[in-house]
């Protein structure tokens, strides 16, 4: 039988999102307290544009978290470096130009978290860089971020050693620096996290499984299996779930009885055939079988939803509605993974 559902690649990932959305807590409340600091109206203007994008980006993160569909917690460490820092940050021992020193350090260490768990998702599966993909928005952002905090420094510092001001030109040359970056990465730059509707998340939920059953179907190695199984597992029992608490009863009204109790049917049947395939030796030949089975059930729901209840809620609920219910999902979902960890 399938021994455990966790893989510690994986779980080591959680982690690390973990303590990205903690730094994140810490960027914004360390914008807030330089905020009040800064007597420079340009300076003032770019901390509060990236105040704005932090606020932003910790939506991002959440959704990466979801999608990611391991829950982690941030180490230890991490948490008694944010209550430090914050404490720093909010008292009287650091000059202006020693906040921001330690505020870039803080972004460096972001963006450089970021792009780790981009490139750990490579090597562990082509799922968890789906998942991770609106991860893209908070890296570059970031890193543009760190630009223009260069020539922050450049200007307080040499405010604080000389009492006179730096040449402003510097704002030049961080502007070219940014759009360097931006035209670096601009393609592959996702979507906003308030952007996203309903239809996007679930669509998001249907891509990462059928790489998941691409990637057991490559595989004949027994570990993987139990790993690719085991994510598939908790994204499916997850998603089923948390579209019984949300959606389903949100579109019944429009989408009638009969075709949602048949999205229902399909669901019930399919965790049944979760279970079993649970109960199987990822080296009996019955595994793949089975594995084969679910596919076809999961597609099949897959094509409907995608097809006539997407259309349905194309054409009966506004766009706030679909961002509402969107937001109500992906609160579901995290929910159910905590639970899910729990019983474990």
């Amino acid at each position: 039988m399938v021994t455990t559902l966790d893989d510690t690649k994986r779980a080591a990932i959680a982690s690390k999102l973990a303590d990205m959305k903690a730094v994140q807590s810490l960027l914004i409340s360390s914008e807030q307290a330089l905020m009040t600091v800064c007597n420079d109206a340009d300076v003032r203007e770019r901390l509060n544009n990236m105040l704005n994008d932090d606020q932003k980006n910790m939506g991002i993160l959440e959704t990466v978290i979801v999608q990611y569909g391991v829950q982690g917690e941030p180490k230890q460490t991490t948490q008694e470096m944010t209550k430090m820092v914050q404490k720093l940050m909010e008292g009287s021992e650091l000059s202006p130009y020693e906040k921001f020193a330690q505020f870039e350090l803080l972004k460096h260490g972001q963006t450089m978290s970021g792009l780790l768990v981009h490139k750990a998702a490579q090597v562990v599966g082509a799922d968890i860089e789906a998942a991770i993909t609106p991860l893209n928005t908070v890296n570059f952002e970031n890193r543009a971020h760190q630009e223009q905090l260069k020539g922050i420094l450049e200007v307080l510092g040499v405010r604080e050693l000389t009492g006179q001001e730096a040449d402003q030109s510097i704002w030049a040359r961080v502007q070219d620096a940014m759009a360097a970056v931006t035209g670096v990465a601009g393609s592959v730059i996702s979507r906003t996290d308030d952007e996203m509707n309903i239809q996007d998340v679930i669509r998001m939920d249907h891509q990462k499984v059928n790489l998941l059953f691409g990637q057991i179907a490559a595989t004949d190695n027994a570990t993987k299996l139990q790993e690719y199984f085991g994510q598939l597992y908790k994204d499916l029992t997850v998603h089923a779930q948390a579209e019984e608490q949300v959606v389903y009863p949100a579109v019944r009204g429009f989408y009638g009885d009969r075709d949602t109790q048949e999205l229902y049917d399909e669901q019930a049947e399919m965790k049944v055939m979760l279970d079993h395939i649970k109960s199987l030796s990822p080296t009996s030949p019955e595994f793949k079988q089975q594995i084969d089975r679910l596919k076809d059930v999961v597609m099949d729901h897959v094509r409907q939803e995608e097809s006539t209840m997407f259309a349905a809620i194309r054409n009966n609920c506004s766009d706030e509605q679909k961002k509402q219910l969107a937001t109500q999902f992906k609160s579901a979902k995290a929910q159910l993974q905590n639970q899910l960890a729990t019983a474990q």
